[in-house]
């Protein structure tokens, strides 16, 4: 399963992939000239937050112990066959427990429908909306083996420098730490 990767050095907090999911899951319309229209104004599945000049989009990250799919209380969070946790709108109530559980402040209450919502990867769509639009390409759909390998290799590297500094400097009081996998 491909997850969506921020790169959080790249966001410049335009705030295009929130505009747009909203536009595509939220509106009736699907243009942002008309869903600024609608009566019941549309909402994103994502949100883009920061602080001292950092930003990023914040999504649900389908955790594999979702600790919303236990809180919800009328079982409208469900994990599909694909593993992403998704809402059953038929059943939500609205009581937006999940929003508390969720460690990530990935899931949003929509009061207007009285739902809970979150992203879904655009499950219906070939690419997520978000990762498509996105002008500095901070999102970007990956495959999380390949990311594993990646961050084994910079582990082994920052494992080596570390040895190599060590026996360069006998008097330097740093002690490197093996990284075992």
């Amino acid at each position: 399963m491909e997850v969506i990767a921020v790169h959080v050095e790249r966001c410049i907090g335009c705030k295009t992939c929130e505009l747009t999911c909203a536009t595509e899951r939220g509106s009736e319309a699907k243009t942002l000239l008309a869903a600024v229209h609608e009566a019941a104004k549309p909402q994103a599945r994502l949100r883009v937050e920061g602080a001292n000049g950092i930003s990023m989009p914040v999504q649900c990250r389908h955790c594999l112990d979702a600790p919303c799919l236990d809180a919800c209380l009328t079982g409208a969070l469900q994990r599909n066959a694909q593993g992403l946790v998704e809402v059953k709108h038929d059943l939500c109530i609205g009581c937006w427990t999940c929003v508390m559980f969720c460690p990530y402040g990935a899931i949003f209450p929509w009061p207007d429908h009285k739902l809970a919502l979150k992203c879904d990867r655009c499950a219906h769509m070939e690419e997520p909306a978000c990762v498509d639009v996105c002008p500095t390409q901070a999102l970007e759909l990956i495959d999380p083996a390949a990311c594993d390998d990646a961050y084994r290799e910079r582990r082994r590297s920052a494992v080596a420098l570390a040895g190599d500094a060590r026996m360069a400097d006998a008097s330097n009081s740093l002690v490197a730490l093996e990284l075992t996998e």
